[in-house]
């Protein structure tokens, strides 16, 4: 569930006029408008506003992660069919043409009519007069990819397999991939059409293995924003990693040149995904006392204040929370400084048969090595947390997410999966 962030430096005034801007962007999209800042990959500050919405699909990060995040989530987990190189090389190079004009808010090649009428169209048509609606497009590698193409030796040593956590009940048929795609926008259209049209590109080659759609942000990587609330109904990753932090993602969250040494290089600049599916015992919470409510998370309800504190942002003093509280035990000051940056949303995809809500938390966090982030953090939560007692991990995967595209001559993987390089 929400991991508990450290609160890192004040973002410059700067900085704060240029994400606040972006805050009141999303407003009026969530109001009609089609006014929206644009950024980077980088999460760096745009020079101004955009009034397509879309984000800047170039960077030497890729968009998706610092981003200011967005209303909407499709994620999607692939496995790959082919076995030749050179025909998966060109799948990600045509994948990444299609991501660049999808992010522009432009259609796939030719478009979703006025060609041929004897051939499907290069479109599927469902995104036609709808603005990017700050479409990013985010994709990683998953471990079982390097068992393929003779790229056993270039396996990053920090793409480890997860362990089995206390409590896990996970569902094979959600879990692992040799890809992802994390397609995530303000409006649910512009995301399924995405990660749809990038299946479509890759028929025959790679195919869908499982995917979760995500609405109502449970973080927030932008300075200053209403921290969102989980379908608990409590205020989630209230020290999130900000996108201005530019010292801290670099310390918490990208590859740097000499993780993992030489042949880990090609990952530098890019950053680790684990990606969880937590199921919450929706209808046992709601019987559960206010007072025992607050007292699992360590935080007031109403106002998201730590335990024996007036104001959310108020530094926790853990001691006063209850030894099992989630944000005592996973504040970094009890897990020797470990940060994440945690972009997740919530889920409800119906219900379980028994009348029960299949809802929860679809949990993803960024981090610059799972082995000193998530699988140390998970360990102590799985084994004390009381929040144990309404969720359950059924869903499991880590990607490596490879840097960005650097321009128009670049290429998704470029880094691993050139010759030259």
């Amino acid at each position: 569930m929400g991991q508990e962030q450290d609160q890192g430096a004040a973002p410059s005034r700067r900085a704060l006029i240029g994400w606040g801007g972006a805050g009141l962007a999303l407003g009026a999209v969530a109001a009609g408008g089609a006014v929206a800042m644009a950024k980077n990959g980088d999460g760096a500050d745009a020079s101004g506003t955009d009034e397509s919405g879309a984000v800047e699909f170039h960077g030497a990060h890729q968009a998706g992660i610092a981003t200011p995040v967005q209303d909407r989530l499709h994620f999607a987990a692939f496995d790959v069919k082919t076995d030749d190189r050179a025909e998966f090389v060109q799948l990600l190079k045509d994948w990444t043409a299609a991501a660049r004009r999808m992010t522009a808010g432009k259609a796939v090649g030719e478009g979703a009519y006025g060609g041929l009428a004897e051939a499907p169209p290069d479109d599927t048509g469902e995104a036609l007069g709808l603005p990017p609606s700050r479409l990013t497009l985010t994709l990683g590698f998953g471990p079982s990819l390097f068992e393929k193409f003779g790229l056993k030796e270039r396996r990053p040593a920090a793409l480890v397999d997860l362990p089995k956590f206390p409590g896990d009940n996970l569902d094979k048929a959600r879990t692992g991939g040799d890809l992802c795609i994390q397609a995530c926008a303000d409006d649910p259209q512009v995301a399924v059409h995405a990660v749809r049209n990038l299946a479509r590109i890759g028929f025959g080659k790679v195919a869908i293995r499982w995917s979760q759609l995500g609405f109502g942000k449970t973080s927030s990587t932008t300075p200053g924003s209403q921290t969102p609330r989980n379908l608990f109904g409590f205020k989630d990753g209230t020290r999130n990693i900000a996108g201005t932090e530019t010292d801290r993602l670099e310390k918490h969250v990208w590859a740097g040149d000499g993780d993992g040494g030489a042949k880990d290089a090609w990952m530098s600049g890019g950053s680790y995904l684990v990606a969880r599916r937590i199921r919450m015992n929706i209808e046992t919470w709601d019987r559960t006392s206010l007072q025992e409510q607050e007292d699992v998370f360590g935080r007031d309800k109403g106002e998201g204040a730590p335990s024996g504190k007036a104001k959310e942002h108020d530094e926790p003093f853990l001691k006063a929370m209850k030894p099992d509280a989630h944000v005592r035990l996973a504040h970094p000051d009890a897990n020797g400084g470990i940060t994440i940056l945690r972009r997740g949303y919530s889920f409800t995809d119906g219900t379980d048969g028994l009348g029960r809500l299949d809802a929860g938390l679809f949990f993803l966090a960024y981090q610059r090595d799972p082995r000193k982030g998530f699988i140390p953090l998970q360990r102590r939560l799985a084994a004390h947390d009381a929040l144990n007692e309404y969720i359950q991990h059924v869903g499991s995967a880590v990607f490596a997410i490879p840097p960005g595209v650097r321009d128009a001559g670049d290429w998704w993987g470029r880094t691993l999966l050139s010759e030259e390089a």
